[in-house]
């Protein structure tokens, strides 16, 4: 048995260790290849079978947290309640599981060795001479025991960023490595690995996930189970390969072809009996399928009605993160996206998502009305900066004055608020600080405890983030749209707000504020009265990080009914 000593927020957890149950996905070939997806279709399998599960995410780089990277290299930051800014893997656990994680389900290279270092100069380590290995790898065992015993978890299903080969991760690896050759924990390892299919050849092409295999061993690690991506489904002739040259059993070799849903991926593993292969590898009890899991192929039964209908409201975003070279990357604003489906499968519709170019509206007024003009609703979603922004505010101009369904998130409500004092109420080259700090009206303005931490160049982990509370003002839509709730919960990120010394010039001209903080200071929720606008609202906080498959976000479901109510107009 073995004794970790694991300091968490300023707690000491001395925790001798029952025997637990771990499972690793690592990846082989390319990145992008669906760890996140086959590592939270994993772990609810398990938990429909009727375990506590809960889910890591391993990234291999230095930054402490994703919340300082470019959204475009990195894809989007994924907010917790706590705070934590990560990778957008923890958002499709917390959907998957349906469960709110915490920073302790995430971890970095940066945040390891940042720990490490602390704990050697608090003298930590009673005058030990620290080296990375075995220390680091025992932190990061350390970290995954935390998280295992914060969830009083059965399972704890942990992915490992990047691919197997590359030098970043393999430190991580050798943690994994040391869990297996514990007496007192039970370690599955799953690679997820890409099968080619090259034009000019049309064969499915098992030898790069056979090196990827073999790249994995030179760790000290051997694949439990093969998750085989591909384009199309797995034959038998390719499973065998497969078993035999990275020395599975072919019933471990799992087909992952393309789906049209993600959300269907735990339906095609359990159909292939993965669940009950990899309980019975735990040494787990096969159990019962749980009533949530009844409910999850309910709904994908509806999404795939819904995909069948042929009904599809156009929805545009108009971002600025998903231009990456020749190509669009969609991973920006993947929270968005998912809350948006999520929203159309309960009301039977499939939206479509048009991606539109701020950046252009503003010498172009023409193509802006041509392309808002074929929607049915509109998405200005979260971001930062000046690049496109009163593109934004002329497509938000559109919007309210043609009765388009807006919903704008976080600096999309900043952009709604500046759009109105200019438009509405009179205050002339209003503005944000943040773009303009000589505006002559600044509606929106940086909260007074950011103006220092910006002084002293204090940026990452910095802003407002994580969940606060708000309250619901009664008879808005606010109210109407969250149920009747007087109080609700949202994640934030952000550093500006509404400035308070206007709220009561923008109430006059017709603008009304349907949450704000406890205390009434901040406004958490800007909109235009049904009897106004038939859906004109904009959210403080990032509604989409809240959003569940089987509980679609009140404010995106508001937005999808308003536009297929405009899509039969």
């Amino acid at each position: 048995m073995r004794l970790f000593v694991f300091k968490w927020e300023g707690e000491i957890k001395d925790r001798h260790m029952k025997k637990q149950k771990v499972i690793f996905v690592v990846g082989g070939v390319m990145s992008g290849v669906g760890k996140g997806v086959t590592t939270a279709s994993i772990a609810k399998l398990i938990q429909d079978r009727g375990y506590v599960v809960t889910a890591l995410k391993i990234d291999p780089y230095i930054n402490v947290d994703a919340g300082t990277m470019n959204p475009t290299e990195h894809g989007e930051v994924f907010v917790l309640d706590d705070g934590d800014e990560t990778d957008q893997d923890m958002g499709n656990y917390e959907r998957y599981l349906d469960v709110d994680l915490s920073r302790i389900n995430y971890m970095t290279t940066g945040r390891v060795y940042q720990s490490v270092i602390e704990r050697e100069r608090n003298l930590e380590y009673k005058g030990k001479c620290v080296e990375v290995v075995p220390h680091i790898p025992l932190e990061i065992i350390g970290r995954i025991d935390a998280a295992i015993a914060h969830a009083s978890a059965d399972v704890a299903v942990v992915e490992i960023g990047g691919t197997v080969g590359e030098y970043q991760n393999i430190l991580f690896l050798e943690a994994a490595r040391m869990m297996r050759r514990c007496p007192d924990t039970d370690v599955a390892f799953v690679l997820v690995s890409y099968l080619p299919v090259p034009d000019k050849i049309g064969e499915m092409k098992t030898k790069p996930t056979q090196t990827a295999a073999r790249i994995l061993n030179s760790t000290g690690i051997q694949a439990d189970f093969v998750v085989a991506r591909a384009e199309r489904a797995l034959d038998q002739k390719r499973k065998e390969k497969i078993a035999m040259f990275c020395d599975v059993a072919e019933e471990d070799v799992i087909s992952a072809p393309d789906v049209d849903s993600i959300y269907a991926v735990p339906e095609m593993f359990e159909q292939q009996g993965f669940t009950d292969r990899m309980l019975a590898h735990l040494g787990l009890k096969q159990g019962v399928r749980t009533q949530r899991a009844a409910q999850w192929d309910e709904m994908v039964t509806r999404l795939r009605a819904a995909q069948a209908s042929g009904i599809r409201p156009k929805i545009g975003i108009a971002g600025k993160y998903f231009a990456t070279g020749d190509y669009v990357l969609t991973d920006s604003y993947i929270s968005v996206i998912e809350a948006i489906k999520h929203a159309g499968t309960a009301h039977g519709v499939n939206p479509e998502i048009v991606w539109l170019d701020s950046e252009v509206y503003e010498t172009d007024a023409a193509r802006m009305h041509e392309e808002l003009s074929a929607l049915d609703g509109l998405i200005v979603p979260g971001g930062f900066g000046s690049r496109g922004i009163e593109g934004k505010i002329a497509a938000i101009t559109h919007c309210r004055e043609h009765k388009l369904p807006f919903l704008g998130i976080c600096y999309g409500m900043q952009m709604l608020v500046t759009e109105f004092a200019r438009s509405v109420a009179g205050l002339e080259d209003a503005h944000t600080t943040e773009i303009n700090p000589d505006t002559p009206h600044p509606v929106v303005d940086i909260l007074p405890e950011q103006k220092e931490k910006l002084a002293h160049k204090e940026y990452g982990g910095s802003m407002r983030l994580g969940a606060y509370p708000a309250r619901v003002v009664a008879g808005s839509m606010t109210q109407e749209l969250y149920g009747g709730a007087d109080e609700i919960s949202e994640r934030h990120r952000h550093r500006y707000e509404v400035n308070p010394a206007y709220v009561q010039r923008l109430t006059d001209a017709g603008l009304v504020f349907g949450a704000t903080s406890p205390d009434g200071t901040l406004m958490e929720v800007a909109e235009l009265s049904r009897d106004v606008h038939p859906y004109f609202i904009g959210a403080q906080f990032h509604p989409e990080f809240r959003s569940r498959p089987l509980r679609p976000h009140p404010l995106f479901s508001g937005l999808v009914a308003a536009a297929y109510v405009h899509s039969t107009q």
